[in-house]
């Protein structure tokens, strides 16, 4: 399968995650039936038992039985596989923090900053060059996702952005690198050897299911167990909506560990990025949401962006036509001598 066709699935699918989540919310929008922390549970176990099916279907179905997929259960590589969902955990718990210092409108126009931070890892620890037309394709999309989000100065004031503690500025740029720094690492890990991707991914997902469950425990444990167990109330207020919700962001996860192998951060982070926009196209058709000015505007700018990146350096610099040489002829004398 071509990355683009997987880049593009991805847009699609994330940028209905969104949509999906607030159609499985109370019809009064006063929250949820369910515990949103089963969510990640589920979508991990998902990604866990469809990785496993694959890994099972590659051993069995090898057109050469004596060259099977190959797997690394080394100690020394197994054991790197927590760490993105460390980073990840970490990560969660700064985004919580960071609100406490900004609002939501401000903290959404930080997290754009991600994009640069990826880029720059990218160059830092993959050692991958990027042209100055890449550079700055990747400000732009920065720049034309930040338009999308920014609002008018009526009910709120234009200062609102800049009027925030400096901890709270701190904090989301340190979201911002926890962020790019889990992406990067995870791309480190899925390019290191020539494993099968499911087998890393059944290692990614092992971790990361046991990660959300120790998350859940923790609930529980400050709750003080007034709710019983996280397992008893599992799929309390599941609905088909919720479990939609789940196959989304499972499938969503599958795709850009697919991306990580096969293709890169880049790739993901204009996946990710056309997702948004395209969650606020949609939300004009299914929500109350109006469209405004900067949405437009934001939209063509990433879309500027995106051809600058992706685009041959050819199409978007006029080089001037090469003069084709017309042959010359070159006189070269001979001295015959005769001898005698």
């Amino acid at each position: 399968m071509k990355w683009y066709a997987v880049a593009s699935l991805l847009t699609l699918l994330t940028s209905s995650q969104g949509i999906l989540t607030t159609l499985s919310q109370r019809p009064d929008g006063g929250g949820y039936n369910y515990d949103y922390a089963t969510i990640p549970f589920l979508a991990e176990l998902f990604k866990l038992i469809v990785s496993g099916i694959f890994l099972w279907r590659e051993f069995n179905n090898q057109s050469s039985p004596h060259h099977p997929p190959r797997i690394t259960t080394e100690w020394k590589t197994v054991r790197l596989y927590p760490i993105p969902s460390i980073i990840y955990l970490f990560h969660n718990n700064i985004q919580f923090a960071t609100l406490t210092y900004v609002d939501a409108s401000t903290y959404q126009i930080m997290g754009n900053l991600k994009i640069v931070t990826t880029a720059l890892l990218f160059r830092l620890f993959l050692k991958r060059k990027l042209s100055t037309l890449q550079w700055m394709a990747i400000v732009l999309l920065a720049v034309g996702t930040t338009t999308s989000q920014v609002k008018g100065c009526g009910a709120a004031s234009c200062d609102s952005l800049f009027s925030s503690p400096i901890q709270g500025y701190m904090l989301g740029i340190l979201s911002a690198c926890l962020s790019a720094l889990a992406g990067v690492y995870t791309e480190f890990l899925m390019k290191k050897n020539n494993d099968t991707l499911y087998w890393q991914n059944v290692q990614l997902y092992t971790f990361g299911a046991i990660f959300n469950m120790g998350r859940l425990f923790l609930d529980d444990f400050r709750g003080g167990f007034e709710n019983g167990p996280w397992w008893n109330r599992l799929f309390n207020g599941y609905t088909v909506t919720t479990w939609l919700v789940v196959l989304n962001l499972g499938s969503t996860g599958l795709l850009v560990s697919w991306l990580m192998k096969y293709a890169d951060n880049i790739v993901k982070v204009y996946s990710t990025s056309m997702a948004m926009l395209l969650t606020m196209v949609l939300s004009v058709f299914l929500f109350t949401f109006k469209p405004t000015l900067q949405l437009v505007l934001g939209i063509i700018i990433c879309i500027m962006s995106l051809h600058m990146y992706f685009a041959p350096p050819s199409s978007l610099v006029d080089l001037p036509m090469a003069v084709k040489a017309e042959p010359q002829s070159i006189e070269v004398s001979v001295d015959r001598r005769t001898d005698s």
